[in-house]
């Protein structure tokens, strides 16, 4: 791998300063991005799903924890697999107590799921030391219903939004390669009106390599980061539509 050129102080900080408008204007796009995210619509969830937890049978409502918004990092984890996918497990390893506590604080909950028994999910959970909470939703129909588990027997195969014509049209079929069920990994968000649940947003693929600390996964909520920003004459500003200029 070839380093990068050597240049005077001067020569640098002209490149810098010209790669910093390129920042900015990144930076306002995806503020821009995050504000439409939040004014997306959203669907109520009719199916009664039940997950096996580590204390036992539970419903959707309780992956929030009392929360009003929950997170899903679906992990690739099939019933017959001893270990979790290599990747999700790297996701997971980099999920720190600090990370969960700050999403706690704004009333959000990130909960794993995979359709591995819940015995299997324990023990290699105990293993590599992870603190979350983490489901099986084996036996259920949800890993299909959220396309992350793609098996054309069970229901029409969907991944990333797209269907497999349209992965063979965009040279992204490699997605649906291998032996079904296929396992992919993805993120679904949720909101909570008492007991009444509703999706409101999932990302699938090369999306999630995006998310970093706390505020990258309040971004996919649909409140968003919850903060009051304040407008130059001290109007607040609504979270769910507001675009705020980080990039100054």
């Amino acid at each position: 791998m070839s380093l990068p050129e050597v240049v005077s102080r001067d020569e640098w900080l002209t490149a810098r300063k010209k790669f910093l408008v390129r920042e900015k204007d990144l930076t306002r796009q995806r503020d821009q991005l995050n504000a439409d995210r939040r004014r997306l619509p959203m669907v109520r969830v009719e199916q009664d799903y039940v997950f096996q937890g580590s204390d036992g049978k539970v419903d959707l409502v309780d992956l929030f924890e009392g929360r009003r918004q929950l997170i899903v990092y679906h992990f690739m984890f099939a019933p017959e697999w001893d270990e979790g996918c290599p990747s999700c497990t790297a996701t997971a390893d980099e999920v720190s107590e600090g990370l969960l506590d700050h999403l706690n604080s704004r009333g959000t909950t990130l909960a794993f799921v995979s359709r591995a028994p819940q015995s299997k999910l324990e023990r290699f959970q105990r293993r590599k030391g992870w603190s979350m909470p983490w489901y099986s939703s084996y036996g259920t129909t949800f890993n299909y219903d959220f396309h992350v588990t793609l098996d054309d027997a069970v229901a029409p195969i969907e991944y990333n939004y797209r269907t497999p014509v349209e992965h063979e049209v965009a040279g992204s079929a490699y997605y649906l390669m291998g032996r079904q069920p296929i396992e992919e990994h993805g993120h679904s968000c949720f909101l909570r009106d008492g007991d009444t649940v509703f999706h409101t947003y999932s990302m699938y693929a090369r999306g999630c390599e995006t998310l970093g600390g706390s505020y990258y996964y309040l971004d996919l909520t649909a409140l968003g980061r919850q903060e009051e920003w304040e407008e130059p004459k001290g109007r607040a500003v609504d979270p769910r539509t507001a675009s705020p200029d980080f990039s100054a």
